[in-house]
Formats: structure tokens, sequence, C-alpha cells
């Protein structure tokens, strides 16, 4: 079976401070764009959503725009811009470096559907 899907009508959007990502689901695939403005950290933006000290999520991706640096937890650094490709294991912290947004297509594996996606119910019946 043949799925497309456009990122320009996403699935869902979740939103954070200082960024979002937009994310479509198909078989075995999620894929995001993510999209972080100038001052956007992971520790300040994201961590009291996550509850985590760190990252804990594995991140394959592509950099479209902007620079942002990487901070693992054993210690290793790196700075990413447009055109790189990038794998980040969990456990790390990022930051948007510069004064412009960073954005960047990011994809994981999904998990496997065990039970059919409904649309979401509309409103109740009026009962008479």
């Amino acid at each position: 079976m043949i799925e497309v899907k456009n990122i320009d009508k996403p699935d869902e959007r979740r939103d954070f401070p200082r960024g979002h990502l937009e994310v479509c689901n198909l078989s075995g695939l999620t894929f995001g764009v993510a999209t972080f403005e100038p001052g956007w950290r992971w520790s300040e933006s994201v961590k009291p959503i996550a509850g985590t000290d760190s990252c804990q999520v594995h991140h394959t991706a592509f950099v479209v725009q902007g620079r942002m640096r990487l901070h693992a937890d054993d210690g290793t650094e790196a700075e990413i811009g447009p055109g790189d490709l990038f794998v980040c294991p969990p456990g790390h912290d990022a930051w948007v470096v510069g004064g412009t947004n960073s954005a960047s297509c990011t994809t994981s594996q999904a998990a496997p559907r065990t039970t059919p996606r409904h649309p979401p119910p509309g409103p109740p019946t009026p009962t008479t």
C-alpha cells in the first residue's frame, strides 16, 4: 500500500516554548519538521514538559535552516547546520546557535499499529 501525506497538513502539531514540531505518521515511520527560535534550549523549553534531565529521544535528522549545538550526557558535542545529517542518541541537550530559526526534518520508526486509527468523534447527536 502506498501512503502519501503532506507536511503542510500534519497529523499533529506539538507546541513548546520557542518552537514547535509538526508530525506526519505513516506505517512504520514518523516524520516531523521541528522549528526552533533563537534562544531555544531543550533544557529550558522542553525539560519541564518531558520531566527528564536530558532529552531521551533518539534523533535521525537533516538540518534545513539555522544552526544548533548538541551536547551529549557523555560530554561529546557537535554543531550542526544546513545540509548536515545527524544521529543523536538519547541523553543530550541542544540549543539554537545564532539569531535565526533552526529547522530540521526528523524521522523515527513508528510503533506498529495494533488498532485502526479513527478520526475524532463529531459533536454529540441531539436527542429528541
